[in-house]
């Protein structure tokens, strides 16, 4: 085997190497990426839950207020005074 066809072999192995270990850095990068998106996602859903809650609750409140006493719309007070 001539010298010239051992380099080319020896780079053309080198080059193998360094592209496969660059793969399996990126999937892994990748892998981090997507789970850090699924924990945000997570939190997402929890905090829109928590936003749920709290306007079912607002909502309750001004139907009890609206039992409690009369409420006119801003709209109602403008038409009168005009």
């Amino acid at each position: 085997m001539s010298t010239q066809a051992k380099l080319t072999l020896a780079g053309t192995a080198l080059g193998t190497v360094g592209i496969v270990f660059l793969v399996h850095l990126q999937q892994k990068t990748d892998k981090a990426l997507m789970h850090q998106g699924v924990i945000r996602d997570m939190e997402q859903q929890r905090v829109k839950r928590e936003r749920m809650v709290d306007f079912e609750m607002q909502r309750q409140l001004e139907d009890e207020y609206k039992k409690v006493q009369s409420v006119s719309s801003s709209t109602d007070k403008e038409m009168t005074a005009k």
